[in-house]
């Protein structure tokens, strides 16, 4: 037979629940905290987006001659770049997210109701 994790042969001990529950919102917030200071970056035919674990945008890098910006269309490719860089950073930031969440959310996933901030863990 497995132990009662909230305590007492097969009672409810709503103590011991509460206390799980704020060692998780603090683990949690100690993980948010985590990533919210860190920056990750992706990147993309010489453009460069970094964003912070949360994916918010923190800078946009270009190296010299990634697109010549001479033409219409040289712009729009500088455009694609920016998107598949930032796709790149964002994928990176929400595996972050996962692997210093998970443990905490028990494998939830989701947002948890918005307390992620709206960063999605897939």
């Amino acid at each position: 037979m497995t132990e009662n994790p909230f305590g007492g042969e097969g009672g409810f001990d709503l103590g011991a629940m509460l206390q799980q529950a704020q060692a998780m919102q603090t683990q949690l917030m100690q993980a948010q905290a985590e990533l919210a200071a860190t920056e990750i970056t992706g990147s993309a035919g010489g453009v460069s987006v970094t964003v912070s674990g949360t994916g918010d945008v923190v800078g946009v890098q270009f190296t010299a001659g990634a697109v010549s910006g001479a033409d219409d269309e040289s712009l729009a490719d500088l455009g694609d770049l920016v998107v598949a860089a930032y796709r790149d950073a964002r994928s990176k930031s929400d595996a972050l997210a996962a692997e210093k969440l998970g443990p905490v959310t028990g494998g939830l996933g989701g947002d948890l109701g918005g307390m992620l901030g709206g960063s999605p863990l897939v």
